[in-house]
């Protein structure tokens, strides 16, 4: 069946606009309710955490009844990274987690994330199949089966033990100076509390949500007032997170700013040192740059693509025994740790390779020479299919032997808009515009309305 609900990060859209009403959760709670129960072993529980956006609350209370009228339990923990999902959905012994979050976007925005027992995100079939529950039908549990909801007060403090443990035993961050920007989001006062708690000379910023200034002028997508701020505190090292604090970026004591790509390559290289890299592969999007294909291979290890989406690169790394992936954005996954991309884990192993090397954060975080790369979004008129037109793939194809073996293009289309993605990679940067220039335009032409 052809999805409609679900893209490539569970269920996303405007709040108040399908689908993401509160209508549609509450089918969404049932149908998920109906799927993830299991006949037979006792309570039922579902987990629900969310971020600071104030939709959030409609969310929740929607998600909350559509799962009790199915005859689940629920546990709502608040506001917690999403993680801190995937982590305590297995801890307490939940059938299912929940993260209501739209992740980097803007607090219009809201979605709906689902978890598997594991901790783990669902697989496509997963979901079609929840979709194909929801266009069936709720089916109502009888009414002495109805679940129960109550909050949940420790899951913040519950995540950040977890955390604090992976550094090693005895690890500290006393004489460090850590700007750390929460972007008004989910991680508002664990991330802080985390820092602080392991020694460091914590400066936050982004801890003041109001329920609509999530990600606004400031976290991983918007850095710039962080970097300001770390020059002007003379700060060792910033850290911003997202929204819901599943990615990060790193700002070095200079302001400069390290992408997903780099913290990558500098953990894949240590945990290739310490024998600890699994099958010395290092699992990551077709988004990464290939100056970092270029480094892992001049140190004899291993690129493993996946398609765009951590969820992706997650089930890469399950499949293949894999335990380092991500993706340039500053999603980092470290399954030894953690099920999803954990942006507040990712800081906290960067500053420990300060601390353990004595080396400065602009040292770490610019371990590759990256590639130039060009990216380009071209919107088209909906309904129409630019990519299947001959004279776009004639373009296409052109720009590929212009490049030759020197480069690569990856042309893919959104999987939540009518948006198709041209990037292209080389070491000429006027042929690296004039390539993507190029095909953008002709798509443009092609999807015209």
């Amino acid at each position: 069946m052809t999805r409609k609900l679900f893209g490539t990060d569970g269920v996303r859209g405007t709040a108040n606009r399908h689908p993401m009403t509160a209508e549609m959760a509450m089918r969404l709670g049932a149908a998920a309710g109906r799927y993830f129960r299991r006949e037979g072993q006792g309570a039922h529980r579902i987990v629900i955490g969310k971020d600071t956006r104030l939709s959030g609350y409609m969310f929740e209370t929607a998600l909350t009844a559509g799962f009790t009228s199915s005859g689940m339990n629920v546990l709502l923990l608040g506001p917690v990274p999403t993680p801190a999902v995937g982590m305590l959905t297995p801890s307490m012994r939940a059938d299912a987690g929940v993260m209501i979050s739209a992740s980097h976007n803007p607090h219009e925005d809201n979605g709906i994330k689902f978890f598997g027992p594991d901790g783990y995100k669902l697989s496509d079939a997963a979901e079609a199949e929840i979709e194909r529950m929801v266009e069936e039908g709720v089916q109502l549990a009888q009414p002495t089966n109805i679940g129960r909801a109550k909050r949940v007060d420790d899951g913040r403090f519950r995540y950040a033990e977890r955390i604090k443990a992976t550094l090693p035993a005895g690890q500290k961050l006393e004489g460090m100076r850590v700007v750390i920007d929460c972007a008004n989001g989910a991680a508002h006062r664990v991330a802080p509390e985390i820092l602080w708690e392991l020694g460091a000379d914590v400066i936050a910023v982004g801890t003041s949500p109001d329920g609509t200034n999530i990600n606004l002028d400031c976290g991983s997508t918007r850095p710039e007032a962080a970097a300001k701020l770390v020059r002007e505190r003379r700060a060792d090292i910033g850290i911003c997170l997202d929204g819901d604090a599943d990615r990060l970026a790193i700002i070095d004591e200079t302001g400069a700013i390290a992408d997903g790509d780099q913290i990558m390559a500098l953990f894949a290289a240590r945990w290739a040192d310490e024998g600890r890299l699994n099958h010395d592969t290092l699992v990551a999007t077709v988004m990464s740059n290939l100056g970092l294909e270029r480094f892992l291979d001049g140190r004899g290890l291993s690129l493993h693509r996946t398609k765009v989406g951590d969820r992706y690169v997650v089930e890469a790394m399950r499949d293949g025994g894999f335990n380092l992936g991500g993706e340039q954005s500053g999603h980092i996954v470290m399954t030894d740790h953690a099920t999803t991309g954990d942006g507040l884990l990712a800081g906290l192993q960067f500053l420990a390779a300060m601390v353990q090397t004595g080396r400065r954060a602009s040292e770490l975080g610019r371990q590759f020479d990256p590639v130039p790369q060009r990216l380009k979004n071209v919107r088209y008129a909906e309904g129409h299919a630019p990519l299947e037109a001959e004279g776009v793939q004639t373009e296409i194809a052109a720009a590929k032997e212009r490049l030759g073996g020197g480069g690569r293009i990856l042309i893919r289309k959104s999987g939540t808009e009518p948006l198709i993605r041209v990037m292209a990679e080389c070491e000429d940067e006027a042929l690296l515009a004039e390539v993507v220039d190029g095909i953008a335009d002709r798509i443009a032409r092609a999807g015209a309305g």
